[in-house]
């Protein structure tokens, strides 16, 4: 099972405001743990909405939209993505993410489980989407 553990702007990584070095140890130590468990497949922060756009869509039509974005409760700073046996082991795991606005500070992640392909049902389609994530070198996905 694929869990994303999302995590959520603040005002100050869309300011572009780096995290401090003790922070960046607790991530890296948390992200330590997760590769000995086998369980880590990718993680990274992202540069602030302000560097960032948006496509809308309505119908055929496509809107571009340049950043920044106004609520940064709908935005993300970065993410992890691991791969556990069951939700109970990912909850455990996203129990000890360390805040990611640092220590004294309002933070939040969310986690969503990933889609795996079985779940789309078999298809054609679904089919050539595995030879593609297959040639990328990506973890197998069941």
């Amino acid at each position: 099972m694929r869990f994303m553990i999302i995590v959520k702007a603040t005002n100050d990584s869309e300011a572009g405001v780096m995290p401090e070095e003790e922070l960046i140890a607790e991530m890296v130590k948390y992200h330590e743990e997760l590769v000995k468990a086998g369980a880590l497949l990718d993680a990274s922060g992202l540069q602030p909405s302000s560097k960032g756009w948006r496509i809308k869509y309505s119908g055929e039509k496509r809107t571009y939209v340049d950043g920044p974005f106004a609520e940064t409760k709908e935005l993300i700073a970065g993410y992890t993505l691991i791969q556990v046996k069951s939700r109970e082991e990912a909850i455990e795991w996203t129990k000890r993410y360390p805040n990611p606005a640092g220590d004294g500070k309002k933070g939040e992640i969310e986690v969503r489980q990933l889609f795996e392909l079985e779940d789309l049902g078999p298809s054609e389609a679904v089919e050539r989407f595995r030879k593609i994530l297959h040639r990328l070198g990506s973890p197998p996905i069941h």
